[in-house]
């Protein structure tokens, strides 16, 4: 938290004050509370972890609040490795495995405790809960987590003393308890891309929170279709203050900067400005999902025609990313390697590009040369889970370089971006960027397209806005 501010109206506390605040509370501790839903899943994940890492002591903190302007903490997001491993999203805590003889780990948390009602700190001091909000107790989250919990407060000095064989700690989260932790930078990393790689395929669990981010965000999207077709929306902000709404109503917050880009703002990849105006006749590139509860989130492009039809050139450019995302989804299977999703959009791509004339040809030669990258800018698509871009640190064989396997869950969004100021182009494509981009499951047989509750064809669009339309 920031340092206290120098200009108080309160010179101080006095006596009386200070056992006033300390006397008649009722004792509010939460008895025979049951184990959250993900405990036992996140106990199978710390196995996982454990096995990886034998007779070595590994740290993973939660994070702590970083300040926004003076003493305005930014809203607390924790650590998704600390999330993933626990099923608790505390600020100020850390997750330790301490290493058994047997080559197993003894898992415990830290966290920080409540209050005490005997001293002011709960009402003065920088975490105070009168200010900021009821804490679990340690007991309390033993009962939620099905974790031993210790005090938070001593973690820095029991992490420097208590243990003398090799640790790792996952850097950048928390620096008191990084600086308390003897290790190396590579050793570290290590620690960090496991994290990554045992999110890769989602348990059951995971799936079933997924499938609500999807959910509540296709409900999000057909709020903004019924803004769009009832004239409401004339603004980006209003567009993302719809979908925030509902994001709010349903889940913690939006999974990311909601990406609402109307007119030739849809051809800036991460436009989260959102301060345009949504004029007719033009598209609008709404790029956003809905984070659940429990922080994962779902990841859903679609281009909508402002006026409810697309003009010729929009159809045009709007039907080859329909194509190319149908090539892409169609390599998402089992066994698959899993840059074929990306490749075959991009070949779909490249090959229309040089079809209309913008890029030389053939195909395969501008394809090669990534030519069609001028127009299509970025990747085709990435996993998804706790962060949008989830797993980010994981190893490339485990990865990119890897083949897909049921219940892995990524995105496919192959998009074309025509630059206002791009002079190969005729004039009339300038300024037009689409984007479509589907949540999928990869399933024993194949794939399901979590997020197919939303059109995507451009018949269907026309069709999903008219009806929206009345």
């Amino acid at each position: 938290m920031a340092k206290g501010r120098k200009n108080r109206l309160y010179p101080g506390i006095s006596e009386e004050l200070s056992a006033l605040m300390r006397t008649g509370w009722a004792d509010t501790e939460r008895h025979g509370l049951a184990p959250a839903e993900q405990a036992p899943y996140a106990a199978r994940r710390r196995a996982a972890l454990s096995a990886r890492f034998p007779g070595e002591r590994l740290v993973i903190p939660s994070g702590n609040l970083k300040v926004r302007s003076n003493d305005d903490p930014y809203p607390f997001r924790a650590y998704s490795g600390y999330v993933h491993m626990t099923g608790d999203q505390a600020r100020d805590g850390a997750l330790v495995l301490e290493p058994r003889p047997d080559g197993g780990h003894d898992a415990y948390c830290y966290q920080l405790p409540r209050d005490s009602r005997d001293d002011d700190e709960f009402w003065t001091g920088p975490t105070a809960e009168l200010w900021m909000g009821r804490r679990r107790s340690l007991a309390e989250a033993e009962l939620v987590l099905g974790l031993p919990c210790r005090d938070v407060r001593t973690a820095a000095d029991d992490l420097a003393a208590g243990f003398q064989g090799p640790s790792r700690v996952v850097r950048g989260v928390d620096p008191v308890l990084e600086a308390a932790v003897t290790s190396d930078e590579e050793r570290d990393e290590e620690l960090e891309e496991a994290l990554s790689d045992l999110r890769l395929v989602k348990d059951e669990w995971e799936i079933g929170e997924l499938r609500k981010a999807v959910d509540s965000t296709v409900r999000g999207f057909t709020d903004v279709v019924g803004d769009l077709s009832g004239a409401v929306a004339t603004s980006e902000r209003w567009i993302e203050g719809t979908f925030f709404r509902r994001a709010r109503l349903e889940g913690n917050a939006v999974g990311y900067g909601s990406i609402c880009a109307a007119g030739e703002h849809a051809t800036i990849m991460h436009w989260t400005e959102n301060d345009g105006p949504v004029r007719p006749g033009e598209l609008l590139l709404l790029d956003a999902g809905v984070e659940t509860h429990s922080l994962y989130t779902a990841d859903v492009t679609r281009t909508l025609p402002i006026s409810g039809t697309f003009t010729p050139v929009q159809r045009k450019v709007y039907e080859a990313v329909y194509e190319a995302q149908e090539a892409g989804m169609a390599a998402v299977k089992p066994g698959a390697a899993y840059r074929d999703f990306h490749e075959a959009s991009q070949r779909y791509l490249a090959a229309r590009l040089v079809e209309w004339g913008f890029i030389e040809g053939p195909a395969d030669r501008a394809y090669g040369l990534g030519l069609q990258r001028r127009f299509t800018m970025a990747g085709t698509g990435h996993m998804l889970g706790l962060d949008v871009h989830d797993c980010a640190q994981a190893r490339n064989e485990e990865y990119v370089d890897a083949v897909l396997e049921p219940g892995m869950v990524l995105t496919v969004e192959p998009g074309l971006y025509f630059q206002p100021d791009d002079l190969t182009v005729p004039e009339e494509w300038r300024g037009i960027g689409v984007r479509i981009e589907d949540d999928l499951l990869v399933t024993a047989d194949g794939h399901e397209n979590l997020s197919a509750g939303l059109p995507r064809a451009a018949d269907d669009v026309e069709a999903w806005m008219s009806r929206m339309a009345g």
